[in-house]
């Protein structure tokens, strides 16, 4: 890593993130799914999230309060930590209320002009695992989507005038009629991405791939209003894979954790989610759809063009396309700021790699475009090189709304 390079321009990061507060999910719930949907429960001086009347892990501290400061894991997740050094001992944290920016929107755009950022897409935190704790109750699940939308609009703003923050609703494909619903509904209302769930489909019988035909008017509505799907690292479900293997099967957000695993889950619920978009047709019957990975990494992309390629070869009949070049053509990536910046260039193109700092979260970047470091430097990637990773990628990403911005 090297220092990192000034910038003449302001930044787009992709990859910022509200902490939730406690009434986000029930803000605005019909009072028939209160007990079905999102509850706090206070036990003593403790919070916990309950969802469909069992207690959720996936955020343990669902008050946020204390929260972990930015970036102070950053040598955690670099692998850089020194000898004898216990990784627990880098976890520092501090007084939500002294960060009225985590939860404020003017705030935060104060923070943004200090940072040297013109735009972020704002992300969830908390609500990441809203619908895995909510697969079993497809209409819970529904509703709960749309009042954490609405509370997401009134709070943070789809379509705020001076759009320095683009808040993305999420879209849950569960119910597929009520999902197009809530496309119209957002769509609506100004908002310029989505967030849906990198995972199978829950469903009343059994789980869908998200390239099964019944989400095609989700895609085609969404491709038609140039407003792109942000697949963000959530809860997938996939604790079951790891489970197979004698784990517990619980998503937990901090903590001890078996180390096997995250080597059996790691990237997989992205690679798998990818694959199926591919492979199922999703670029072939919607080719203007745009789609962007965020904070997943990039390393799935080797061992899916890898598969795609193979898989190509073997069933020629099935593909009216090139997969790979779908890839290409369709999906951005935004890496992780510890991955090979240049092995993604050389792989998928400089065009499709987005700048993002996972801000504030403690595994992120404490400044957000000192991302700059882990970018080469010149002349392995020139000036135009860079400001396309950390700016003019974002706004091709937005396509039809980018004048908008």
């Amino acid at each position: 890593m090297s220092a990192p390079q000034p910038l003449d321009y302001m930044a787009i990061d992709v990859d910022n993130h509200y902490y939730e507060p406690l009434d986000a999910c029930t803000r605005h719930l019909p009072k028939e799914f209160r007990s079905r949907g999102v509850q706090m429960l206070t036990d003593g001086k403790r919070t916990y999230a309950v969802f469909g009347g069992v207690i959720n892990h996936f955020i343990p501290n669902p008050t946020f309060d204390p929260i972990i400061e930015p970036g102070c894991l950053d040598l955690l997740f670099r692998g850089e930590i020194p000898e004898g050094v216990d990784p627990a001992s880098l976890m520092k944290v501090d007084r939500l209320a002294d960060h009225p920016e985590y939860q404020n929107r003017d705030a935060r755009v104060k923070i943004l002009d200090k940072q040297n950022l013109e735009t972020v897409f704002m992300l969830p935190t908390f609500a990441c695992g809203v619908e895995e704790g909510l697969k079993h109750d497809i209409p819970a699940t529904m509703a709960t989507v749309h009042a954490f939308n609405l509370w997401l609009d009134e709070d943070w703003g789809f379509d705020r005038p001076d759009h320095r923050i683009i808040a993305a609703p999420i879209i849950s494909l569960a119910d597929p009629e009520k999902a197009i619903e809530e496309v119209e509904f957002v769509l609506n209302r100004g908002a310029k991405l989505v967030c849906v769930r990198p995972a199978p489909v829950p469903g009343e019988v059994r789980p869908r791939s998200l390239g099964d035909p019944v989400h095609d008017p989700v895609w085609a509505r969404l491709a038609e209003a140039g407003v792109p799907v942000v697949f963000h690292l959530s809860d997938s479900g996939y604790m079951a894979i790891p489970a197979l293997w004698g784990g517990s099967g619980v998503f937990k957000g901090f903590g001890k954790r078996d180390p096997l695993d995250m080597v059996i889950m790691d990237d997989r619920a992205i690679h798998d989610t990818i694959a199926a978009m591919i492979v199922h047709q999703v670029f072939t019957r919607h080719p203007k759809l745009r789609v962007v990975s965020i904070e997943n990494g990039s390393y799935f992309v080797y061992r899916l063009i890898k598969r795609l390629k193979k898989s190509a070869n073997n069933a020629p009949y099935h593909y009216k396309e090139d997969p790979v070049e779908q890839l290409r053509n369709n999906v951005w990536i935004a890496p992780y700021y510890e991955d090979d910046v240049k092995l993604l260039a050389d792989t998928i193109g400089v065009d499709k790699i987005l700048f993002g700092s996972d801000w504030p979260h403690g595994e992120g970047l404490a400044d957000p475009t000192s991302f700059t470091a882990d970018i080469p430097q010149f002349p392995e990637f020139s000036h135009e090189d860079t400001r396309k990773v950390m700016r003019d990628n974002a706004l091709e990403l937005l396509g039809a709304n980018v004048a908008a911005v």
